[in-house]
């Protein structure tokens, strides 16, 4: 596959369009540093660019159909495609245009020569790329590869530019946060000690641990947790609530061992907030299975659940299998919603009345600001506050999603 030279995008008014997950966004970020140390500048709109750059993601079908209508809508422009789906789908990206690919490993090998940082108030930091897992279903697997583990010092750096250059939250990132150092002879909860360590005004928050990653450094990481400055935040996906299903999708963890984390967590920080996912649909579960997820979803109590529709993607041992109906997964997608919906006001009811501490993380609108709690809870405010601002307020309605507060004086 022929890679275009970044460096041959030099003084062009460039739209950089990025989908996916947080790390696809760091990949991002660092692109636009090396455009602009080309004299490109970065527009917001189509109509604006003389250069288009795609950042895909292809993690499950309809992702794959979004991206190949839109890069299909590009196909007569001056146009670059980078991220996941280059890596494993060129062949269908080619059926509906013909744009220049940017292989993501450019982006780190140009970013490393820049090395400039301009952010918002928010930063990302990337750990590593790949993953140690093996997970059946998997594509992403396919197109990042084995786990490769950014060094600590790189990390620590870009960690202590983003705070020097004003962000007052941090965002670590990778396939599985809690798998970086595995292949390196090193671990996450040491690195998240050196990272609180750093001086300045911000907060970390901690991406997606997957269980199996989490479970041989569980107590350490608990330990790492107290730091003032990381998010009582944890997104865990647990997938399925059934082991056989759990098996069968190859994550190397039982549904006990995720509550069972959760429960470690919770005795040391009664308020954490949990975060996870569920696929549901997935190829043979039956009801008894299904059902034992929606189960696991009310004995884990989670604040947040991303529920996705099982959809087979090509080249993963899981695209053998038989695909049940949409109806199906249609279905069951309502039924775990609703258990989930059901937790949520349970567990808000809780937060009406409470006063908390919060840090003011991103302007919404005129007059309105969201913040967040040490637990990293969504508060909005309905007034104009800096970002990195921090001062307490009493939560009054809950939005399911999110609470309105009001600022205590």
């Amino acid at each position: 596959m022929e890679k275009a030279k970044i460096s041959e995008i030099r003084d062009k008014k460039v739209w950089l369009r990025t989908f996916g997950c947080t790390y696809n966004f760091g990949d991002s970020g660092k692109l636009a540093e090396v455009l602009r140390s080309q004299q490109c500048t970065l527009v917001s709109s189509q109509a604006d660019a003389d250069v288009i750059i795609v950042n895909t993601c292809t993690v499950i079908a309809a992702t794959e159909r979004k991206m190949l209508r839109l890069l299909g809508r590009l196909r007569d422009t001056e146009l670059y495609v980078t991220g996941c789906m280059p890596l494993v789908q060129m062949d269908l990206i080619r059926s509906v245009c013909s744009p220049e690919f940017i292989h993501p490993d450019d982006i780190h090998e140009y970013y490393g020569r820049t090395g400039t940082v301009r952010t918002g108030h928010t930063g990302i930091v990337q750990l590593a790329k790949g993953c140690a897992g093996a997970c059946t279903y998997c594509i992403t697997r396919r197109a990042r590869g084995q786990l490769c583990s950014f060094p600590r010092d790189e990390i620590l750096s870009r960690t202590q530019q983003l705070v020097e250059s004003g962000a007052h939250e941090i965002q670590l990132t990778a396939q599985d946060v809690s798998a970086w150092g595995t292949d390196t002879g090193e671990s996450l909860p040491s690195l998240l000690e050196d990272i609180a360590a750093i001086p300045g005004d911000f907060s970390v928050r901690v991406g997606m641990m997957n269980p199996a990653g989490i479970l041989p450094i569980l107590d350490p990481l608990i330990d790492a947790y107290a730091a003032d400055r990381i998010f009582k935040f944890i997104h865990i996906p647990v997938q399925s609530g059934s082991d056989r299903v759990i098996m069968r999708m190859g994550r190397n963890y039982s549904a006990d061992d995720f509550l069972a984390i959760v429960a470690a967590f919770r005795r040391r920080y009664p308020d954490i907030t949990l975060s996870t996912d569920m696929i549901v649909g997935f190829p043979g579960e039956t009801d008894d299975e299904f059902d034992a997820s929606v189960e696991l979803v009310r004995k884990a109590r989670p604040h947040k659940v991303n529920v996705t529709r099982y959809s087979s993607r090509p080249g993963t041992s899981a695209a053998d299998l038989y695909d049940m109906t949409d109806y199906i997964k249609k279905k069951r997608s309502r039924l775990i919603q609703k258990a989930a919906l059901e937790g949520y006001h349970r567990l808000n009811a809780g937060w009406i009345g409470k006063e908390v501490q919060v840090l003011v993380t991103e302007r919404i609108r005129s007059g309105s600001v969201m913040t967040r709690t040490p637990e990293y809870t969504n508060v909005v405010l309905q007034e104009d506050l800096p970002a990195g601002f921090r001062c307490r307020a009493v939560i009054r309605e809950d939005r399911t999603y999110f609470f309105i507060g009001e600022r205590v004086s």
